[in-house]
């Protein structure tokens, strides 16, 4: 089983396509967590570059981020992106053995959206 920890968060960065880059930050404070606790990532990228900016700007393991790969590999699901992140995101961590993980995803026009997920 498991629980939302914290979340979900939107923020608002003016620039299309790093919201994930604002709303992490914001998730893992209000959960009291750093990224080095987090087991891995589910963030959903329209594009490569804005994956590529939010993980980097993150200091994010690479080795954690999207291991089963990500909307660039599965398709972009409008209006299921929650759904098929969380439903990657919990095998995963229980293959792994993995506590924490958060899922994020840019909204459009600035907006990002992020949650940690914990497994009990």
């Amino acid at each position: 089983s498991a629980r939302v920890s914290s979340g979900p968060w939107l923020s608002l960065s003016y620039i299309m396509g790093i919201g994930p880059a604002v709303a992490i930050p914001k998730a893992l404070e209000r959960a009291a967590l750093s990224t080095s606790e987090i087991s891995l990532y589910e963030i959903n990228e329209a594009f490569a570059s804005q994956f590529v900016y939010c993980a980097e700007k993150l200091g994010l393991d690479m080795e954690k981020v999207n291991p089963k790969g990500g909307a660039i590999a599965f398709g972009h699901p409008l209006g299921c992106t929650g759904a098929r992140q969380i439903a990657t995101l919990l095998p995963e961590l229980k293959r792994t053995g993995g506590r924490y993980g958060v899922v994020s995803m840019c909204i459009g026009t600035g907006m990002g959206a992020a949650a940690v997920i914990e497994r009990e």
